[in-house]
């Protein structure tokens, strides 16, 4: 008989080992689920906060182009958005007209016009660069007198 209570004693230590060890398991994953979740939130949080602010100092700006074509497009938006701070250009082959959107702490609308002229595109406030204009393809060589900034 007393064999048998010393292997029921050992028994029962062993449950209690086992059981410590989930019960400390179950804790470790439980902290680490909650560091975890707080970490996600704060870090959503800094998103936020930065969109915000760099929203807050984006500027739209419409203005005429002269151009004729797809390429005169490319060439066009690839100009604006090589100016720092412009976030996206959108030249309307059809209404000869630029959208462009920029962050103004960091350039201004007569950076994006000289951008724009230096490539050989007249805008409304800047004459396209001639040799850079006698560079285009031929159909992109557009009347110098065209409307723009069609509504």
């Amino acid at each position: 008989m007393n064999f048998s209570k010393k292997n029921h004693d050992h028994k029962n230590k062993n449950v209690i080992d086992v059981s410590k060890k989930v019960i400390l398991s179950v804790a470790v994953i439980a902290a680490l689920g909650l560091t975890s979740c707080k970490n996600e939130t704060k870090k959503e949080t800094e998103t936020t906060t930065t969109e915000m602010s760099k929203d807050m100092a984006m500027t739209d700006l419409s203005f005429g182009v002269r151009g004729n074509c797809g390429m005169c497009k490319n060439t066009i938006e690839k100009a604006a958005n090589g100016v720092e701070g412009v976030a996206s250009a959108n030249w309307d082959v059809d209404k000869k007209k630029i959208d462009v959107s920029f962050d103004d702490t960091k350039t201004d609308a007569m950076a994006i016009h000289k951008a724009i002229a230096a490539s050989g595109y007249d805008t409304e406030k800047v004459a396209g660069d001639e040799i850079a204009y006698k560079n285009l393809p031929d159909c992109c060589q557009y009347d110098h007198e065209m409307m723009m900034n069609h509504k």
